[in-house]
């Protein structure tokens, strides 16, 4: 990869880019504080709908990132700020116990919501459960999605991700969601306002071509691929994203900028 010159700010995917699971990928850590100390603005944005930024910010800090709470974008947080700007009449949720609060100032109602808000819930998904979104968004409801991911990697492997029942949902009823995170053009403006850095100055380091890499360029950020976590290189050679460079992990990152 070749020197990427005039970075003026960075955004940094989370799962597969500085950690697996419990663990630090090797060498991440040492790549945070150094931008840490190159004193190069920076957010770290995620899909991850299981936990709070509160909980994220304790988690990577157990693990030696320097990371506090406002330093994260998460897709709930870009979701409350959709919600607030609609004033939905009531919201059904399909998300986790543990970000369930972050949407506490929103009315809901079980049979007649204007919006239904879908987040990761794993093994809670059930056909019942599906079926109940189904005949919400047939009696009028709106999907809001926090994310339409594929899948992503675990200590196990790859698991399916949230998008397949979002897809299933929009098949089923002809509704289309509304997607809030990557790669969804307002939440990469909304972490590049952030920044307050030009969208071109902006680099955007993720393991995902297609919501990361992808997502980023389409907003005139630029992208890097790591080839941790998600990455699969069979996966990235089939595709027509062209990152603006590949690298092996993000331990390798600040020899470029």
């Amino acid at each position: 990869m070749k020197t990427l010159h005039g970075i003026q700010g960075m955004l940094f995917d989370l799962e597969g880019v500085l950690y697996v699971g419990e663990r630090a990928i090797d060498g991440a850590v040492d790549t945070i504080k150094a931008i840490n100390d190159r004193q190069i603005p920076h957010r770290y944005v995620t899909n991850t709908t299981t936990q709070s930024k509160a909980s994220l910010s304790q988690k990577l800090q157990a693990m030696g990132f320097p990371v506090e709470p406002h330093e994260i974008l998460s897709a709930p947080a870009a979701a409350c700020v959709y919600l607030r700007q609609r004033h939905p009449r009531a919201c059904y949720f399909a998300v986790s116990a543990a970000i369930r609060e972050e949407f506490r100032e929103f009315p809901t109602s079980d049979t007649g919501p204007e919006v239904v808000v879908i987040g990761d819930i794993g093994r809670a998904w059930t056909y019942d459960l599906v079926n109940h979104l189904f005949q919400m968004v047939m009696a009028g409801a709106d999907i809001v999605a926090l994310h339409k991911g594929k899948y992503w990697q675990t200590p196990e492997g790859l698991r399916v991700d949230i998008g397949a029942f979002i897809a299933g949902l929009e098949y089923a009823t002809g509704v289309d969601a509304t997607v809030i995170g990557k790669p969804s053009p307002a939440f990469f403006q909304a972490a590049a306002h952030e920044l307050r850095c030009p969208a071109e100055s902006i680099l955007m380091v993720g393991d995902d071509i297609d919501a990361d890499v992808g997502g980023a360029q389409q907003c005139g950020i630029r992208g890097v691929l790591v080839k941790t976590g998600k990455y699969r290189p069979e996966h990235a050679a089939a595709s027509a994203i062209v990152p603006d460079g590949v690298i092996d992990s993000i331990a390798r990152l600040t020899r470029y900028l």
